[in-house]
């Protein structure tokens, strides 16, 4: 039986292991998709412990392990309240034993290893030993926000952004000559695209502000997206991202848009047909802003959101009580991209569906629109989110694999909140390898080492990096 987590964890193959030494392993790290604050970066967060790293605090914190703690019958006060963080830390510790076969179990252990060098199992009576070996780290003066991101070996963070942000974070950071680290901005307009939603017109009010643009038309709109999309730009933002409750497709063959847009600026209710109608132009016209500027054009669906209404009413949105939706929209998704593809204007493209069953059509979708000079210009991106586990992460690269061209896959993200999240890399790092060694050691692909080498590098990070042009 081997230890547990050794270094050969998730290898199983002799195979499996020479890539991921020899070459994953070493391959830096650019999460182009996250939610890490940049003012933390900016700034250079101390944290005071290592709950408060962990867990974060408020509407802060990694939600994963808050949905396992939450369903594991732990009272809100130890989640997001202000239980002492000590206390906190030990109901999560007594609760991940008994979250196996979770990532997060996975997640955890690894952070426990790469930042704090504990190789046991946390549970509720290590607590108090990983409480003070971790805490003797995270207090010691070199484990700061910066110095996390230095030692996990990362050159470039795309973080999420409103295009009403002034960026000043941003700024900050690029300014500061001692830190190496790329932090760029990603453009996320989804509060301009909401029109349904009971704050839109409040939000008009800072966009207008914002881009100093007065936002009373759909032109106006547009208008004023188009010159925060050329500020992000001026701050080096390579990719845009855009959160879906699922992909539509209805054109405005009936001359609607400007009254739909007016009619939900005075707060009267909106019909599914014209809420379709007003967020495909929207998306057609983001896509094409996209093309122009050559950005990475991220697309995410397939989430219904703030299902819990109590807590939402208690805590507010955004804190683990989300879940994956049934919607097919394949044949939406193949009509907006279309309409994009047939005028020249479909910019690089990366397609996420929170439902798995999603995998094998996002792949054979990439393949409609794929085309010179971008090799992989549409792509199936990584499992993301309730997907994020080993078996998610081997179902979408092998769909991928069999219906795509696997070597121009741009790897993984973390899409997370936390700073000691980047071992999910070595995770699907390790899950490629051992896929990869697997078909090899089937003779199912040849013992290329430069070949195989120089894809598991690619896929690892060099992809990402050509993609994003950075």
């Amino acid at each position: 039986m081997p230890a547990f987590m050794n270094e050969d964890f998730l290898l199983s193959t002799d195979t499996a292991r020479k890539l991921y030494f020899d070459h994953a392993a070493k391959m830096p790290i650019v999460d182009y998709h996250c939610h890490v604050p940049p003012q933390a970066i900016a700034e250079d967060w101390q944290y005071e412990n290592v709950t408060r790293l962990f867990l974060g605090g408020g509407n802060y914190g990694d939600h994963y392990k808050w949905r396992l703690m939450r369903a594991n019958g732990v009272d809100e006060k130890y989640i997001t309240g202000d239980a002492p963080d000590r206390e906190r830390f030990q109901k999560f510790a007594e609760m991940l034993p008994r979250a196996i076969g979770s990532p997060v179990y996975t997640w955890t252990h690894l952070e426990l290893q790469r930042y704090f060098g504990y190789n046991g199992a946390l549970n509720g009576d290590t607590a108090e030993e990983v409480w003070n070996k971790c805490n003797a780290v995270v207090t010691g003066g070199k484990f700061t926000v910066r110095q996390i991101i230095e030692r996990s070996n990362v050159t470039a963070i795309c973080t999420t952004d409103d295009p009403v942000d002034d960026l000043r974070w941003h700024k900050q950071i690029r300014e500061d000559q001692s830190f190496g680290v790329k932090v760029l901005p990603a453009f996320r307009p989804d509060k301009a695209v909401n029109l349904e939603k009971p704050d839109y017109k409040a939000y008009l009010e800072l966009l207008s502000a914002a881009s100093g643009i007065a936002v009373n038309s759909v032109e106006s709109l547009c208008a004023a997206i188009s010159n925060r999309m050329d500020f992000f730009a001026e701050n080096g933002c390579r990719a845009s991202d855009h959160g879906l409750d699922y992909v539509c497709y209805r054109e405005d063959k009936s001359g609607k848009l400007e009254g739909i847009f007016q009619k939900g600026l005075s707060n009267a209710e909106l019909t599914a047909e014209e809420i379709e109608i007003f967020k495909t132009h929207m998306m057609i016209f983001l896509g094409r802003e996209n093309a122009k500027r050559n950005w990475v054009f991220q697309i995410h669906y397939g989430a219904i959101r703030s299902t819990n209404t109590r807590m939402l009413t208690q805590i507010g949105a955004d804190i683990g009580f989300d879940c994956l939706a049934t919607n097919d929209c394949g044949r939406a998704l193949s009509s907006y991209l279309t309409a994009l593809n047939d005028t020249g204007e479909l910019p690089k493209t990366v397609l996420y569906s929170l439902n798995p069953n999603d995998d094998a059509m996002l792949a054979a979708m990439t393949g409609c629109y794929q085309g010179a000079p971008t090799a992989g210009k549409v792509q199936h991106g990584s499992a993301w989110w309730f997907n994020d586990t080993k078996t998610g992460m081997q179902n979408q690269m092998i769909n991928l694999a069999n219906m795509a061209v696997f070597g121009n896959f741009i790897g993984m993200l973390t899409d997370s909140r936390s700073f000691v999240s980047y071992p999910r890399h070595e995770y699907f790092r390790r899950i490629l390898c051992d896929i990869v060694g697997q078909w090899v050691e089937n003779g199912e692909y040849p013992a290329d080492w430069k070949a195989l080498g120089t894809l598991i590098e690619d896929i690892s990070y060099n992809n990402a990096m050509r993609y994003l042009g950075l």
